[in-house]
């Protein structure tokens, strides 16, 4: 239960300078009392391989020191420990080559001898310090905590420096504790549609607002290169003055912007210089509890820090912005912190504007009107580039070093504009060592909410024909460099990625030369994802049978013909005919030729052996693999292929697990031997099945049932199967084959122009087209059928008694 009480000392309310009397503030106003650092840097004599445990420990020793009390006694009093995510627990797949501790969490506890009754983890990105200081702002407000230590580390310069060496430190660590994992809160930043793109890491992505933004100012490449050295270079001035930066060096603007051995290209239009430095060995720390308790344990007055203004909102992912040049959800939140503060921009003193690239600090100077040559400096850390970027945690350092200047300069304002993701998250504070009474934050709500409704240009997966660019990168490495686009088809407006083919020179050189908002190119969809090029006349873009070299004889594929029938064999048996990507176009491109020879009427999928059909994807190729796609008409070169109006029949000896099991739901007819099995194994594995398997699976069962057979990844026998309607025939072990050339006999035996039009109406049939649709299509289904040879065949042939002789058409 909150203490409303006034807080009096000598009988008299405590008062601050310039303010208020205390009498006006709830006694559960929250206050920063302490702020520390830590840092060290390989190079110099008091290099000791710190651990990010200790580092985070010491800065927060050095906090804790900084309240100016007795260390023992507020060590006792921290109820609530809460940190942000170093790099190396920010995502599933994030590696620690010296080890790290199973809960980091408890682990710096433990070395500080606290026993706390709240942990917490920090979701990953760069608004999380100020975010997780908002938040525990509002704990302490609440009543819920009364004293927290939030921390945050990252040792990775260290951890590559010893990484490939014989005697590396070992980082690794053991605690316990209740902890509240908030996650990697990666949801909307990561997309497998644009890493397949080479949208792989953050200066690729930036690059393309950066980009989008020099094309809408009309500036050519040399002058906004300048603009962005000329941003940067107060920066690297403060960056030295700073003993804990991690590169203390001052540097001109041309400096930064012009390429070297030391200051390559890492994408158009960034070089090394101009982005986030995480190779840095750097802690911070911050000690947050109420006034009354501050006052309680003797904190001095002038120690105090005030949040008076806060406000954290996310962007709309990447590809539903309406205009990729700016985040304006970034300004509104900037702009309702300054409004919860009671202050405009004009009245701050000290600025930290997030500076992992330079379209971060632009995007807030141009939504706010700050002048690049505004006297208040943009940072007073130095920024992520110089300073160092510490993983999640730079904007933690900003507010410890806003919390020294503002107990130095009493009644001053700091802004910390705290960046995450991919322009994707901002978190605000505005702080001040003037006291003010606590706020509800009722405006980020608000705010998200109105951003979630902004409209998005619509996308498209799969782009086709002539397009314009919207912005665009170049990404450099040792093996070349290839070029990545944000388009815009001119049939219908719709946005798109796609890069350019390996090889494609011709369109890099003038990529690299010309203004790209004049360009017109030619974009063409693939399995593997989406390739531009300038023209179709120089288009240097294969075919996907082309991109893996498939042809004959297949390595993974046997193909036999007999007559009309064609039978194909998965022919990995090793790998229980599991199918890696190479694999699923061989069988692409055999259908392909299967479709359009009008000779060949049914088409047999077999597995080799006994044992499986086919296990599903190869989870080598999934995990591991660097060509990790399937072709556009999908698994087998079946399961989104828009026609299939030729008998498939699947013959299944054994396994059809996983993709498995849907290559086989998506033949028409399924043979299956007595020992047959099928599942949906994904869940099991962390993955889920394709979208066409479970549709198929609904449309074929009861929706309980199929929801308990992707849920539990149960097997079906062959005879449950059959009873269920999904396999037409079962036959004795080893027998599939045997079973599915009698069926096949027996199409082969009718009309392949019957066979064909029947199954375009019953495909037809299954879509959400409406009655009306499905008539007019059955008219011309039979208006086809009238006027074919095999209808006139078929009649002649009954009037006189004899085996029809199709001719297909």
């Amino acid at each position: 239960m909150k203490d409303h009480s006034p807080l009096y000392k000598d009988g008299n309310p405590q008062t601050f300078e310039g303010t208020v009397n205390y009498d006006q503030l709830d006694p559960r106003t929250p206050v920063i009392i302490g702020a520390g650092q830590s840092s060290e840097r390989i190079s110099t004599s008091e290099y000791k391989a710190m651990s990010p445990i200790d580092l985070a420990e010491t800065a927060a020793k050095a906090a804790i020191l900084d309240c100016g009390i007795k260390s023992d006694r507020l060590f006792k009093a921290i109820d609530t420990v809460a940190a942000t995510r170093q790099f190396e627990n920010s995502s599933p797949r994030a590696s620690a080559p010296l080890g790290r501790s199973n809960n980091f969490v408890a682990s710096v506890a433990k070395r500080l001898g606290i026993t706390p009754k709240r942990a917490i983890l920090e979701v990953t990105g760069g608004q999380s310090p100020q975010s997780l200081v908002s938040d525990l702002c509002q704990k302490i407000y609440d009543g819920t905590s009364d004293i927290a230590l939030a921390f945050g580390s990252e040792a990775i310069s260290t951890t590559r420096h010893y990484k490939d060496l014989p005697d590396r430190p070992d980082f690794s660590d053991h605690a316990d504790c209740d902890l509240e994992d908030r996650g990697y809160g990666l949801n909307g930043i990561v997309s497998l549609h644009q890493s397949s793109h080479g949208l792989t890491n953050a200066p690729s992505q930036y690059a393309l607002f950066e980009n989008a933004r020099r094309i809408r100012m009309h500036k050519s490449r040399p002058d906004y290169a300048i603009e962005m050295g000329t941003l940067f270079e107060p920066f690297t001035k403060i960056a030295a003055q700073n003993s804990h930066s991690s590169a203390p060096k001052v540097r001109s603007a041309r400096e930064l912007t012009t390429p070297s051995d030391s200051n390559r290209m890492i994408c158009e239009p960034y070089t090394r210089y101009l982005i986030a430095r995480d190779q840095v060995n750097q802690g911070a720390a911050l000690v947050i509890t109420s006034i009354q308790t501050a006052l309680q344990l003797g904190v001095p007055i002038d120690k105090m820090v005030f949040l008076h203004g806060r406000c954290d909102v996310a962007e709309r992912p990447l590809i539903e912005r309406d205009d990729l040049s700016k985040s304006p959800a970034a300004v509104l939140a900037s702009k309702a912190a300054l409004e919860m503060a009671g202050i405009g921009v004009d009245r701050v003193n000290f600025f930290d504007l997030y500076s992992c690239f330079p379209i971060a600090v632009f995007n807030i100077c141009d939504g706010l009107g700050i002048q690049r040559d505004d006297p208040r400096d943009l940072t007073i850390s130095g920024g992520l580039p110089f300073f160092g970027g510490p993983g999640n945690n730079y904007s933690m350092h900003a507010i410890i070093q806003a919390t020294e200047r503002l107990r130095q300069h009493p009644g001053s304002y700091a802004f910390i504009g705290a960046n995450g993701g991919m322009l994707s998250k901002y978190s605000v504070g505005i702080y001040s060592n003037s006291p003010c009474p606590w706020r509800a934050d009722n405006m980020s709500s608000r705010i998200q909410q109105e951003v979630n409704q902004w409209p998005s240009p619509g996308f498209t997966f799969s782009p086709e024909g002539k397009a314009t660019i919207e912005t665009y990168t170049i990404k450099y490495s040792k093996s070349g460099k290839f070029a990545i686009v944000v388009g815009r088809l001119i049939s219908n407006n719709k946005r798109f990625f796609a890069r350019t083919q390996d090889g494609d020179e011709a369109t890099l050189q003038a990529l690299e030369k010309d203004d790209l908002a004049t360009f017109q190119i030619e974009v063409k969809s693939y399995g593997f994802g989406n390739r531009f090029s300038l023209d179709k006349a120089t288009q240097a873009i294969k075919d996907e049978a082309d991109y893996l070299e498939i042809k004959e004889p297949y390595e993974f594929i046997k193909v036999q013909r007999y007559g009309h029938s064609l039978e194909i064999t998965i022919d990995r048996q090793s790998e229980y005919n599991a199918l890696n990507t190479k694999a699923h176009c061989e069988l692409d491109s055999i259908f392909d030729n299967f479709f359009n020879d009008s000779q060949l009427w049914v088409a047999i999928l077999a597995g080799a052996g006994d044992v499986a059909f086919s296990s599903g994807n190869d989870f080598g190729m999934t995990i591991f693999g660097r060509d990790v796609w399937i072709p556009k008409n999908g698994l087998a070169g079946l399961s989104q292929r828009k026609v299939i109006n030729k008998p498939v029949i699947a013959a299944v000896n054994g396994l059809a697990m996983g993709a498995g099991f849907e290559i086989a739901l998506a033949c028409h007819m399924i043979v299956a031997d007595d020992n047959a099995q099928f599942g949906f194994n994904e869940s099991r594995t962390g993955l889920v099945p394709g979208a066409f398997g479970m549709t198929k699976i609904e449309r074929t069962i009861s929706p309980q049932l199929a929801n308990e057979l992707i849920l539990t990844a149960k097997r079906l026998s062959a005879s449950e199967a059959f009873n269920l309607g999904i396999v037409n025939q079962i036959t004795e072990s080893g027998k599939a084959l045997d079973g599915a050339r009698e069926l096949a006999k027996k199409v082969i035996a009718a009309s392949p122009t019957s066979i064909r039009l029947s199954l375009e109406i019953l495909e037809k049939s299954r879509e959400n087209g409406s009655r009306l649709d499905l008539v007019k299509h059955q008219a011309q289904a039979l208006d086809q059928l009238i006027a074919s040879d095999d209808l006139q065949e078929g009649l002649a042939s009954l009037l006189e008694n004899r085996p029809p002789m199709w001719k297909n058409h």
